[in-house]
């Protein structure tokens, strides 16, 4: 056991009271070793990474925090030629396969892959927290997510105490979403990354080369098309400069990056109620589904015909743009309250001092009911959310 330190102290937030009891394994078999102690004595416990995707309440935590502060980044034996399924141009190279303890800091992985000139990480640049907790939400920014890389967790099980690998597709990674966060308990104690190595490329043409740009602000800031390559060093000080500009880069003297980053997530919605919104709402494409349905009995046992299920067409909406224009600006506060909405960005609800945890949860059920009210969209929150309901 360690000397408990408050949550706040911990969290981007920076709200949360103190826990019980708290434990921060420096190795990965020591997170094992303590993590079935805790699980065996059946009491409260809660995992904290980098604390950047956490909104947890100032009462007491009444169990142990658990914190990821295992480092460690290791080049697996066997580089290799190919790729996926899905594999595009940029893949023809070789490949490199890390394995990544699950305390290691996000950004300091992505830095050193940029540095090896190591490519399909380098657009999640500037992204809080630790790289154990990058596959919960299955991270993803500028056109790139984690579930392009990932191949592979390694997973302490809270039902079987034992470690299991588990792989990408069984991690049913979606956006902002996974198995992980959607009810499997245990601990990620490692991930497994495959990324192309540029090294042998590079010699030619003078420089390690980034994934293909796939997005549209991106390629307007670096000057170039979507689908271009461009140098990968390039890409990521072009992704840390625009997540700057949106407060969106941890920095003590920029009182806007005391956030959880973007609070709420893009609602995915049917074509058929997007079109219900005005058609500025901007929209994006996704994948269809094919809708549940109630069989009658005697439909499926044959009595009669059953009809076909048509798909449904869904489309991802922007909540940055639902927000503002249900009326909610940059900078907006409730009167007396010390939680506010980014100067730079309406997704971000910052601490601007002092604040607590229920301040923030009372600013983020505002934004909610607006944008409920004004469009009949229900924003979902992105950050874990502990002892705090919205």
């Amino acid at each position: 056991m360690t000397e408990p330190i408050a949550i706040r102290d911990l969290t981007t937030l920076r709200v949360g009271g103190a826990p019980k009891a708290m434990v921060a394994p420096a190795t990965e078999a020591e997170l094992v070793a303590a993590a079935v102690e805790i699980w065996a004595q059946d009491e409260n416990w809660m995992l904290l990474g980098g604390g950047s995707n956490t909104l947890a309440s100032d009462e007491e935590f009444d169990g142990t925090v658990i914190r990821l502060v295992t480092r460690g980044i290791e080049v697996l034996a066997g580089a290799y030629a190919g790729a996926g399924a899905d594999a595009t141009a940029a893949d023809a190279g070789d490949r490199v396969r890390l394995r990544v303890q699950a305390g290691e800091p996000w950004d300091d992985l992505v830095a050193y892959t940029v540095a090896q000139g190591w490519a399909g990480l380098e657009a999640l640049s500037g992204i809080p927290g630790a790289a154990g907790a990058a596959p919960v939400q299955n991270i993803g920014a500028y056109g790139q997510e984690i579930a392009a890389s990932l191949t592979a967790v390694d997973f302490l099980d809270y039902d079987s105490y034992e470690v299991r690998r588990l792989t990408a597709d069984e991690l049913q990674l979606g956006y902002r979403t996974s198995a992980l966060k959607q009810g499997l308990r245990g601990i990620v104690l490692a991930i497994e990354l495959d990324l192309h190595d540029t090294t042998a490329e590079s010699a030619v043409l003078g420089s390690a080369m980034s994934q293909p740009v796939a997005y549209e602000q991106l390629a307007g800031s670096l000057g170039v098309q979507l689908g271009d390559r461009v140098d990968i060093q390039a890409l990521r000080d072009t992704v840390l400069s625009l997540r700057r500009s949106k407060g969106m880069v941890l920095d003590a003297t920029d009182p806007d990056t005391a956030s959880a980053g973007s609070f709420f997530t893009n609602p995915i919605v049917t074509e058929s109620f997007a079109r219900t919104l005005p058609e500025s709402a901007p929209r994006w494409a996704q994948e269809s589904v094919i809708p549940d349905r109630v069989i009658p009995i005697e439909d499926y046992y044959g009595v009669g015909p059953v009809p076909g299920v048509e798909e449904l067409r869904m489309v991802k909406l922007s909540a940055a743009w639902l927000i503002e224009n249900a009326g909610i600006k940059r900078g907006f506060r409730l009167p007396g309250s010390r939680a506010a909405i980014s100067s730079k960005h309406t997704l971000a609800l910052t601490n601007t001092g002092g604040a607590t945890a229920e301040e923030i949860a009372q600013l983020a059920r505002f934004v909610q009911g607006r944008v409920a009210s004004e469009f009949g969209v229900i924003l979902q929150p992105e950050p874990v959310l502990i002892g705090v309901e919205l």
